[in-house]
């Protein structure tokens, strides 16, 4: 079977291909040209055609029931063949002025699919995943991983690069698994991997690090909305960060995925439940809320409960549900009812819409979870707090009387019309009559082992966080409109793995960071090129520019500045100048940019204030998701603006100048100063070329600030970090320009 998606059906060779597949190479097709006019929305269907079911398909015509839609094995009886070959505009379908022509080797597959029988596939993310046949072994196999993706290199002409050196090794696991750079002395430590220790010595070491926990907690933070502040017009604080100490303690902890994926949807409906538990659920109160005097209560709390179910739709289970608030989903089999229906789980919660205007704020609106100091020395020691005062978060709870929910006419709170009660699409998985009618009884059919979704999209995003892309391109739209996989066997084997296996999220990690697949070499060749430009059949390691908040982790890490402490408030580093107050209402206590000083300043890229209304400009500039709603993949662009950055942000510039001064208190040498400056942020020992290219420069600035005495101290002057009197001096500005300058190599935030 050929594996190929929406976008690339064209490139499709009909020589290659002995069985048409639906899933594969119809679906696609119909979805993309004819979905739209003869597909799941009702309300929008023409001549009452549906070709998105078999039975829609097989049928005869309405006009002429002599004529069938599509008769399986006959390409002569079939309407649709003729109609979609037709020369007469009238008759051609589609349209020609829908700009959805068919190209010819869409009609001649088409054709191919009806000769062979016209089989119908239900949507092949919609079937329970189960572990295909294991591919041979070889010498370069390592784990199940790599014989899934040699048997599609195979497939395409291609072979497997060799393996990337140690330090490219240990910088890319480390990065992956933590977010921070090894340090010269653990790339000494590990060296070739010769000595005692061995790679998976070191991805224990990293799997067990604290940063694990931070580096996933990033990807959590898009996928539940997290931010510090309500959003829309007045955009005042609130204290939902003790959620995102949770969520690192429960990567750090190894909680299961199910367990974590529990305890966050209906923790506070568990028997007995504690602090701990009803705090995960503040995963559902992330969203934005109104502090706008004149508001409607009601228009907003349905608006909360909208944005509920979509960010656990596309965050959790990988499907577009919002495309259903307003009319039957047009190319998923999701109807508006059944919309409605996982709309009711998170409808029974006391939350009001609107709880005052922003005089009347207050850091988490009802229902609210009030932790004390008592809490923080006992099963909430993980949340960060030396504040002796009672934080408040605002978390799930369910009111005694159910409250009905109803399909709404075209999505408006004020427009109800039918009654539903909650459950979930049938084309998924049926809901279980056992269950209980909320948010626990939806918890575990999100986790029952023949739920075909759960497990498949958190493995997918997890080799999404490793090479970039996950096997399943549109991480977040497992549906129709969404990219096939490039390895379905591959995916499906992981995903019953990991449910097999505990839903052990660092198991998961390590086999993937284990493979032959990740321990392969960067370098591209003309076959890559050629064959795989996007790299999805992986025959070469992704080169990867890091998430915005690893760059700021590795720019302190290996300058010296980073202060790792876990959790706690929520700080605010430097800021350009005005950017906070043009964007800002002028009401409540965030105003005014106030920015931190100390040790706050130097903590990592997750800790860094998120203010709806202004995202942290610098972390926008290299693509981090400004967290007004769900995201679950990140863009990856390439900007002036990004080198920029590197070259005149003040943290930059004070990092280069600490460990410009640190290196010049340990090596008075220039020469070994820029070859240990450079192993502490690229990783790696310089080329010669490199240190003639380092070391002309710092010759150059040095003489220059001999030259210009009045220049040395200006160009050190930047940063709240102090700098000692002594290393004001031309060796150090020096110096500093030199390490400006490695900051700015491309590799430096990149892992390959």
């Amino acid at each position: 079977m050929l594996s190929c998606n929406s976008k690339q059906s064209d490139e499709v060779q009909l020589s290659e291909i002995e069985q048409v597949s639906y899933n594969f190479h119809i679906r696609p097709i119909l979805s993309d040209k004819c979905f739209v006019c003869h597909g799941p929305d009702a309300n929008k269907r023409e001549a009452d055609l549906r070709l998105d079911t078999e039975a829609g398909a097989y049928a005869a015509l309405k006009d002429d029931p002599s004529q069938f839609v599509i008769m399986p094995g006959s390409v002569e009886e079939s309407k649709v063949y003729h109609r979609i070959i037709s020369e007469d505009p009238g008759e051609l379908m589609p349209p020609p002025e829908s700009n959805l022509v068919l190209s010819e080797t869409e009609i001649q597959l088409i054709k191919k699919w009806i000769e062979q029988g016209a089989k119908y596939e239900p949507h092949w993310a919609f079937i329970k995943a189960e572990k295909a046949e294991l591919p041979e072994e070889t010498d370069w196999t390592i784990n199940e991983i790599d014989r899934f993706a040699l048997k599609k290199m195979k497939e395409k002409g291609l072979k497997p690069n060799p393996e990337a050196e140690p330090h490219e090794l240990i910088k890319r696991a480390s990065l992956d698994l933590t977010g921070l750079p090894p340090s010269p002395e653990v790339l000494d430590r590990f060296g070739d991997f010769s000595g005692e220790l061995s790679y998976e010595d070191l991805l224990d070491g990293l799997l067990d690090d604290p940063g694990f926990g931070e580096k996933m907690a990033i990807l959590w933070m898009d996928i539940s909305r997290y931010s510090d502040s309500y959003g829309y017009q007045d955009d005042n604080i609130r204290t939902q960060w003790p959620y995102r100490d949770w969520v690192i303690h429960a990567f750090n902890e190894n909680m299961p995925y199910d367990q974590f994926v529990t305890w966050q949807l209906a923790g506070d409906l568990l028997p007995d439940a504690n602090k701990e538990q009803i705090l995960a659920t503040a995963f559902n109160r992330n969203h934005k809320y109104t502090e706008e005097g004149g508001v409607i209560d009601e228009e907003y709390r349905i608006e909360y409960v909208l944005d509920k179910t979509n960010t656990v739709s596309k965050g959790l289970l990988g499907i577009t549900m919002e495309c259903a608030q307003c009319h039957d989903h047009k190319y998923d089999p999701f109807s508006q009812k059944e919309y409605y229906e996982m709309f009711a789980f998170f409808n029974n919660t006391p939350e009001k819409g609107y709880q005052g205007d922003v005089s009347q704020s207050k850091p988490a609106k009802t229902p609210i979870l009030f932790v004390d100091q008592e809490d923080l020395s006992g099963i909430m020691s993980f949340i960060n707090y030396a504040d002796t005062s009672q934080l408040s978060v605002s978390v799930m709870g369910e009111l005694e009387e159910p409250r009905p929910t109803y399909i709404l006419d075209r999505g408006l709170y004020d427009a109800p019309t039918v009654e539903v009660a909650a459950s979930t699409p049938s084309s998924i998985m049926e809901f279980p009559e056992d269950l209980e009618k909320n948010r626990l009884g939806l918890a575990k059919w999100m986790t029952n082992r023949d739920n075909p979704l759960t497990a498949r999209v958190f493995v997918n995003l997890m080799w999404q966080e490793v090479f970039g892309q996950g096997i399943v391109k549109s991480a977040g739209d497992f549906g129709m409109q969404g990219d096939l996989p490039t390895h379905p066997e591959l995916l499906d084997w992981l995903a019953v793995d990991f449910m097999e296996n505990g839903w052990d999220i660092k198991r998961l990690m390590k086999q993937i960071l284990t493979s032959a697949t990740y321990k392969q070499s960067a370098v591209i060749t003309e076959k890559h090129l050629n064959t795989d430009p996007a790299n999805l059949y992986l025959a070469r390691a992704p080169r990867l520019r890091l998430p915005a908040e690893n760059i700021q982790d590795l720019v302190l890490a290996s300058s010296g500045l980073l202060v790792r402490k876990l959790g706690g408030p929520s700080v605010k580093p430097y800021m350009p100048e005005g950017i906070w107050e043009a964007a800002t209402s002028g009401r409540g206590v965030l105003a005014t940019y106030i920015q931190d000083k100390g040790d706050k300043l130097y903590r990592r890229g997750l800790y860094n204030f998120i203010k709806l209304t202004v995202p942290p400009p610098k972390a926008i500039i290299f693509d981090s998701s400004n967290r007004d709603r769900c995201e679950i993949g990140r863009s990856r662009t390439n900007t002036p603006l990004q080198a920029l950055v590197m070259m005149n942000d003040p943290m930059i510039l004070e990092a280069s100048r600490v460990l410009a001064s640190k290196m010049w208190e340990e090596n008075t040498d220039g020469e070994k100063a820029i070859s240990t400056s450079f192993k502490r942020i690229v990783c790696r020992d310089m080329s010669n070329e490199e240190m003639s290219i380092l070391l002309s420069y710092y010759e150059d600035q040095l003489a220059r600030f001999k030259d210009n005495p009045d220049q040395v101290l200006p160009t050190l002057s930047v940063g709240e970090y102090p700098l000692e009197e002594k290393n004001i001096n031309p060796e150090t500005a020096a110096l500093m320009q030199v390490i400006v300058s490695i900051y700015n190599l491309e590799e430096t935030i990149t892992k390959s």
